[in-house]
């Protein structure tokens, strides 16, 4: 792999990785509700749900993903029934943002928990499996190595989503004292909960590409 191809690839998953999604969305949520640890768990579990993905599409799975229209509905259809169950459970969280003051005093989700729903989030898109499958051979150079390659750009994915979505749960943590009234919580939960159920609607109209 040359500099110049390394260096396209780096542009390429910025724009990927800055580009919101599930995933960010539920560091954000996870932040201003539990604490930012609790966001960053979640993001956590996400990447490892990414790694998952990569180590699937480098063994054909991916391919075999994109040649069966049963196997991509089941997986399209499960993963946007979790995210809009994901959103209905956000739209009704109690309308309370994380401080200080409250650690001590509220029963917080297991890191367990958060860890969890991060992997099922990250692996609830079925496009993710095809992306990675399309995405990455464009980057390897076939005269080299593949083991050596596919670790440079899957340990680069990884750095950069976790970057993005610490700093996102970092962020989020800062500001959630400031958004303490009920009020302004009901509301971002219901914003929050209401694109997760969107973002579940849109996976429904993605179709396989032959």
């Amino acid at each position: 792999m040359t500099l110049s191809t390394y260096l396209l690839y780096l542009a390429a998953v910025a724009v990927l990785v800055l580009s919101p999604g599930p995933t960010m969305l539920m560091c954000i949520t996870r932040a201003l509700q539990h604490g930012w640890a609790r966001g960053v768990v979640s993001g956590v579990g996400s990447i490892t749900a990414a790694l998952g993905i990569m180590l699937l599409s480098a063994i054909g799975l991916g391919a075999v993903l994109a040649a069966s229209e049963v196997a991509f509905t089941v997986l399209k259809v499960c993963g946007a029934a979790y995210l809009v169950y994901l959103g209905i459970k956000t739209w009704r969280s109690p309308a309370l943002a994380f401080t200080p003051e409250r650690a001590g005093s509220v029963a917080l989700p297991s890191l367990r928990a958060c860890y969890v729903q991060g992997l099922m989030v990250g692996a609830s898109n079925p496009k993710a499996l095809l992306f990675f499958a399309a995405f990455f051979p464009q980057f390897l150079d076939p005269a080299a190595a593949w083991g050596p390659q596919m670790a440079i750009l899957a340990s680069t994915f990884m750095a950069m989503e976790m970057s993005v979505l610490t700093l996102c749960s970092l962020g989020t943590a800062r500001v959630a004292p400031f958004l303490a009234s009920s009020s302004h919580i009901r509301w971002v939960n219901r914003i929050c909960g209401g694109l997760f159920a969107t973002m579940g609607g849109i996976l429904l109209t993605v179709r396989r590409h032959a």
